[in-house]
């Protein structure tokens, strides 16, 4: 285990490489905030006109893209910053007024254009920091092959000789100093403006999040209780009835085993069968609370097994690197199940595909099917169940089903909870 010296130097050596890192993905989206500045100073001054208000929307959005991705970068570096913004609404006149009247759309704004100039230069100059020092620094080592009085250090001293190389040296020192010292305040000024701009106003009303938060929980709740009732009902109808059946079987076969062997034999032969199936059905309760499968197999293997069992031909495509909370593999586990059921049973599909994908810290499932379509949530298809489970994740469903097909469910879960 390292000594408090040995920490120390850990310390000195992490926090520079972890602010250079801040500073060169705040360069990126610094980038992307001057690209859509510019587009908004284009769109602004075609509406002065009076042909750029059909792309005032869009370009809205853009801001809103580039703020929430400043927003997902941030929150990897530190407290989460939450997005206010309330829904996109549909249309060019409902967005629009819908920009008009958020809060954070100002706010945004400010952001955009700070970021894209500020933002922009200390990223670059952060970025630019290891490439000066190592270009300092290694100057020396190949001078000499270059013609007198051509070599310069990175800001234009004339480096010949010793004394130019010893320049160069300790310019290349004050870069790496710069760095160290200086590069953890830089990223700090480089994010203050998104911390303060782009996470909700303190005067937001957070009701309605916090409304749909209860009620995904609730959801979650009544999930997990018809979940243990559908245990219970399992166990009580079928487990438990076969084990009752074995009992008595077994006492018939003790009674009958002096007097009549025969007899005896057929009801040990009886019981052992019910046995079996009691067992069959206990493992098969066992496997609808958590599949084995998923624990054996993965995520991936899992779901090629479903697809192996089901009626319809079904192709799977799985991109899952890494690992999940069992939970998440879980649900998307029973969602490809249940949707793979309905398949089976309402579709009349000649083929299905189940793709499986993970991005960054989202886990994307979609399950296609060549039916005839009209699926519905409340027509006793299961996707209330699936939608009940998957929000209790906050995780989103959404189900396209026109007449005539084809089918497509999506769904998205967050792979950290």
């Amino acid at each position: 285990m390292p000594d408090g010296n040995d920490g120390a130097v850990v310390r000195a050596l992490r926090d520079p490489i972890d602010a250079l890192a801040r500073l060169v993905g705040g360069l990126g989206t610094a980038v992307l905030a001057l690209l859509t500045a510019l587009v908004l100073i284009v769109v602004g001054a075609l509406c002065l006109v009076g042909v750029g208000l059909p792309l005032l929307p869009w370009a809205l959005a853009a801001v809103r893209a580039v703020a929430d991705r400043e927003r997902q970068r941030l929150s990897r570096w530190g407290e989460e910053v939450i997005s206010p913004y309330d829904p996109w609404p549909g249309g060019w006149s409902a967005r629009l007024r819908a920009a008009a009247r958020d809060p954070a759309t100002p706010r945004d704004l400010r952001w955009l254009f700070v970021h894209a100039v500020f933002g922009f230069a200390l990223g670059l100059f952060g970025a630019l920091l290891p490439l000066l020092a190592i270009e300092d620094l290694t100057r020396p080592l190949y001078m000499w092959a270059l013609p007198p009085g051509t070599v310069t250090t990175s800001v234009g001293i004339p480096a010949g000789g010793w004394t130019g190389m010893v320049s160069s040296v300790s310019l290349g020192a004050g870069w790496v100093a710069i760095l160290v010292g200086l590069g953890p305040a830089m990223a700090r000024l480089q994010a203050r403006p998104g911390r303060r701009l782009l996470a909700p106003h303190p005067g937001l009303d957070l009701s309605a999040r916090v409304a749909e938060l209860t009620a995904t929980r609730a959801a979650a709740l009544d999930a997990h209780t018809a979940e243990l009732r559908r245990i219970e009902r399992s166990l009580h109808d079928g487990t438990q009835n076969r084990l009752v059946g074995v009992t008595v079987l077994l006492g018939a076969a003790r009674r009958a085993l002096k007097h009549d062997p025969a007899l005896a034999d057929g009801a040990l032969e009886q019981a052992q069968s019910a046995a079996e199936q009691a067992l069959a059905e206990l493992r098969a309760v066992v496997r609808g609370i958590l599949p084995p499968v998923l624990e054996q197999r993965g995520l991936g293997g899992a779901l090629a097994a479903l697809a192996a069992g089901c009626a319809v031909p079904c192709r799977v495509s799985a991109d899952v690197p890494g690992s999940r909370p069992a939970s998440v593999d879980a649900t998307a586990y029973f969602v490809v199940a249940e949707a793979l059921t309905n398949i089976s049973k309402h579709s009349h599909a000649r083929h299905a595909a189940v793709e499986v994908r993970q991005t960054r810290d989202r886990l994307c499932v979609r399950v296609e099917d060549d039916g005839r379509g009209g699926a519905e949530e409340g027509a006793g298809s299961g996707i209330v169940g699936i939608r009940r489970r998957v929000e209790a994740y906050d995780g989103h469903v959404t189900l396209s089903s026109p007449p005539g097909g084809p089918t497509v469910l999506e769904v998205e879960l967050p792979c950290v909870l």
